[in-house]
Parts: structure tokens; sequence; C-alpha cells
């Protein structure tokens, strides 16, 4: 259990009728940003950031292990039951499903306000699999949030055809988009570009790694000093991809700098040019924002809600899934097209800007109120 007290006054000696102004939050999920070669999450960002704005939050849980964390979920649930007034699940698809159920089944028992905030890309192929399942878990929630319009036509609007279920208002389901702290990423504009290719995921099959060497591999034939760097976390791929660039004689191209933390972001995007996003699913990558935020044009499949997060030719390039020559190819529009990488470069920034705490507080701050008042 994790608490974060961003007010000075004791919860524990308040009298049941001094109801507070503002509700008395909990982020739950994966919070496992803490630990390391973890991702900070979103959920974790956001709970900073309204502690830092005043709000009292307590995170659970950031036990990397699943069944330790549901165990302690629930027992944070239990122990802070009169000293919470909210609670914001993070919900995924799979596995995870399980975890936001029987919280979120708990958090409805203690009679908690409860918010949904659904990510991943797998997410509406699973509640296609599982209609009824994921209909019973999110009709709890008093109001769902999206980063992106993609969850909410893909998920949200098939299992609920009015937008939300019955008694729910209007605006049950709604888009806040992912925050990115912009003073942590220092924009550099790309006038033009160099064939410094960049990579930064997780070594799993979802994220297609395997695509970038063989995208460095069709550069070269016309760019032969291109190089690749692939940062990410290791999820079962990471010795074949290296096995892959050596197959296909760029060892000595490619390099693998390992899990990027702050510093290794810093460095790895000032010293690239070119992002690539080879992944066979998506939502809306942090990631993508990320490369946006340091000024490097992004070359992505059209996946998931990445059509939803970038518009072809203004914010990034666009090429079908797993068509590497397609993605090389694009990669030259933007070696031999300064105009172009220009636009990309500056048009991104502005997008990131756009996911800025400034540009997104005041989304969350009227989403806890209707749902604290109503």
């Amino acid at each position: 259990m994790d608490t974060i007290n961003a007010t000075s006054f004791d919860a524990t000696k308040r009298l049941a009728v001094d109801r507070p102004t503002r509700p008395r939050l909990c982020f739950a999920g994966p919070l496992l940003g803490g630990n390391p070669g973890w991702v900070t999450s979103q959920g974790e960002i956001v709970a900073a950031l309204l502690a830092g704005e005043g709000y009292v939050v307590r995170q659970t849980s950031h036990i990397p292990a699943r069944l330790p964390r549901l165990a302690d979920m629930l027992r944070s649930l239990l122990a802070w039951r009169n000293d919470i007034d909210v609670v914001v699940h993070q919900v995924f698809s799979g596995a995870a499903f399980v975890v936001a159920d029987l919280t979120s089944a708990l958090g409805r028992r203690l009679g908690l306000r409860q918010i949904f905030v659904l990510h991943g890309g797998t997410l509406p192929e699973f509640a296609a699999a599982h209609p009824g399942w994921t209909r019973r878990v999110l009709a709890r929630a008093d109001r769902v949030v999206a980063p992106s319009g993609y969850l909410i036509e893909r998920v949200v609007r098939p299992l609920f055809p009015a937008g939300a279920p019955a008694g729910r208002p209007a605006n049950w389901a709604r888009v806040i988009p992912n925050i990115l702290a912009l003073d942590q990423y220092a924009y550099r504009h790309r006038a033009a570009v160099a064939p410094r290719l960049l990579w930064m995921r997780t070594f799993h099959q979802v994220y297609n790694p395997e695509m970038a060497v063989d995208v460095l591999a069709d550069v070269r034939q016309t760019h032969p000093q291109a190089t690749l760097s692939m940062g990410g976390q290791e999820r079962g791929l990471h010795a074949a991809v290296v096995a892959h660039a050596a197959a296909r004689g760029l060892a000595g191209a490619v390099a693998f700098p390992g899990f990027l933390d702050a510093a290794g972001k810093a460095r790895e995007f000032a010293a690239h040019d070119i992002y690539l996003n080879t992944n066979r699913i998506d939502n809306m990558p942090v990631s993508v924002l990320e490369a946006g935020a340091f000024g490097l044009p992004v070359v992505a499949t059209n996946v998931g809600g990445i059509p939803h997060l970038l518009r072809d030719g203004e914010t990034g390039l666009l090429v079908l899934n797993e068509d590497a020559a397609a993605m090389a190819n694009a990669v030259r529009r933007l070696l031999d097209g300064p105009v172009l990488a220009a636009r990309l470069s500056a048009n991104g920034r502005r997008l990131a800007e756009s996911c800025a705490w400034d540009a997104v507080k005041t989304q969350w701050a009227a989403l806890f109120d209707e749902v604290y008042h109503a």
C-alpha cells in the first residue's frame, strides 16, 4: 500500500459531517513504475500530478506479481474505505481484467464512487470475445475514461449502443488524453533528418520489433550509413531480435541500449532523428507522444488507435501493418524531404503539448466534481 498525502489535515480525525470539498482519491491497478525496469504508468503520473494540485491521493498497488498485487489492492480498499471517496481503476484486458472485476465489485459493495480508465490496444478484441462479462463490469463505473476515441468507439459503443448504461448520463464515457510532463522532454526541431532511427517499446510480439530491423535493412540499400537503436523492456524477444539483426548482416548497425529510464530517453532521443512505431496492436502510445515532444518525426503502422492519434502527413507518416518496405519508403520520404520532416517535427511537438498537464488537468477536475457531487 502506498499513500500520497497532499494536504495537511488528518482524515481519521475529521468528523463525518465535515465532507471535504474535493473527493479523496484512490488509484487502483498495476502501478509498477517504482520497480526497476518498469515503465511509470499513466495512473501513477496522473496520481502524482493530482497530489500536487492538492488532492488527497492513495495508490494500490506497486507489487509486480499479479496475485499478491490483487491481494494488496483488496486489502487496501478495505482498510481505506472510510478515507477515500472515489476509486480510479486502471482497466486492462486479459488476466488483468479479472483484477478490475474483483476490485470494482468490492468498491461497489463499499459504496465508493468509481471511475474506470481504459487501457491497451487489445481491449477491443477482449471485449468482443467477452461482451457480457465486459458489459457487466463496466456498468459498475460512475464514469468511463479512455485516452483516445478509439477505445470509446471500439469498446464502449458496441457494449452500450446508447452510449451509457441505463441511468447514467450521456457523458458517461469520455476522452481524457494521456499525460506528458513536457519539462522532461527537450525539444529539438528537425529541419532535416539523418538516417538515425530509434525504436523504443517492449520486446514482445505485439510490438513487432523484428520489423524495425527489416526496415533498417531496406533503408540501408539507399542510405548505407543508416543506423538503428532499439530500447525497451525484455518480454521474451530480445535475443531473437539480436539474432535477426546478425542474420541480416546488421550486427554493427543496430544498438541495444536496454530499458530506457528518463535519462536514457533524453540521451537516445537526442541522438536520433526518426522514430519507428512497428506495433501490430496499439491504442494511444505514450512513446509516440514522447517522440513528438523530443521533435522526432514518427513513422507508424496504421493500427488500432494510431489513426486517432496521428494524422498522416501532418503529425506522422502511417503505413500498413507489417509492411516493412512501406515503412522504409516513408523513412526515405523524410530523408529526402526536409520540408516534410520539419512539418512533422513541429506538429509532433504541438501534439505533445496538447497532452501537457496544464491542458488536461481541468478535464480531470471536472470529472471528479461530477462524480463526487452527483
